[in-house]
């Protein structure tokens, strides 16, 4: 338990994740417990409407937790300011930039706010910080291209930059793969799995493809009704926690190819 807790970058321990209003409190998930670690990629899977979004919004702060503990490199998330969160996590979200008339690298440069000075001056380590970013996402030829000009994986591949030029040592991404066909839905994962290889970072991602979620990710969360599941693919698929994910009269879990299928 004392080595985990030394390498555990995201920590959460009997979470419970809703809404609260002045009438009412809205339970939409509790229980929730996981540790990942440094250089990991996982999934975050489940139905629609199941919560994801909301996990992902509880984990970066943006949303209060019900219970619970959430830490980052074993400090409590309530213990930091939101400047020092900004140097902890980075989160890309399924909304648009506020502003497509930016270029590529203006954008991209966004991320590297927490560390810039009160006029936002770019030194020259955070230029090459951008440009690093740049390389390990393969948009270098679109630096100067307006972001309006781009098709939604390019896009994709710029927000997932940005969280990159802002150094921070986890990422979560709330479906990252949305709007985009089979061939660049696979490119993003697949550059996920090779960014957490390459760079050590931790990335926590929601998504609805569970086949390559299973195919690429060494830890997956999987949210049903009931409970929050957190293991290996592997694991999961022996524990039949796929099986009856979905109506089984309409699609079916194949453990052996890990995979869903139609049912006839």
């Amino acid at each position: 338990m004392k080595s985990e807790n030394i390498h555990s970058v995201l920590k959460v321990e009997d979470l419970s994740i809703g809404y609260t209003t002045k009438k009412k409190c809205s339970m939409i998930s509790e229980g929730i417990n996981f540790s990942i670690h440094k250089g990991e990629l996982v999934g975050l899977v489940g139905t629609n409407g199941i919560g994801k979004s909301t996990l992902l919004r509880t984990l970066a702060g943006m949303q209060a937790p019900l219970k619970g503990i959430i830490s980052i490199n074993n400090i409590s998330l309530n213990s930091y300011t939101s400047l020092q969160l900004a140097n902890k996590l980075s989160i890309v979200l399924t909304e648009a930039p506020a502003s497509k008339t930016l270029s590529v690298l203006e954008l991209i440069s966004l991320g590297r706010q927490p560390y810039t000075n009160w006029v936002g001056k770019l030194s020259e380590n955070d230029k090459k910080i951008i440009q690093q970013a740049l390389r390990a996402t393969e948009i270098e030829s679109l630096s100067h291209r307006k972001c309006f000009e781009l098709s939604d994986g390019q896009l994709q591949r710029v927000m997932i930059a940005r969280a990159l030029a802002q150094d921070t040592p986890l990422i979560l991404l709330d479906e990252p793969t949305t709007h985009l066909d089979m061939y660049h839905r696979a490119y993003i994962l697949k550059l996920l799995k090779k960014l957490t290889k390459e760079t050590g970072k931790t990335i926590l991602y929601s998504s609805h493809e569970i086949d390559l979620a299973i195919q690429l990710s060494d830890k997956m969360l999987v949210m049903t009704p009931e409970k929050v599941l957190y293991a290996d693919p592997e694991s999961l698929i022996n524990q039949g926690c796929f099986d009856n994910l979905f109506p089984k009269e309409t699609i079916h879990f194949d453990r052996e190819m890990k995979r869903f299928t139609l049912k006839d």
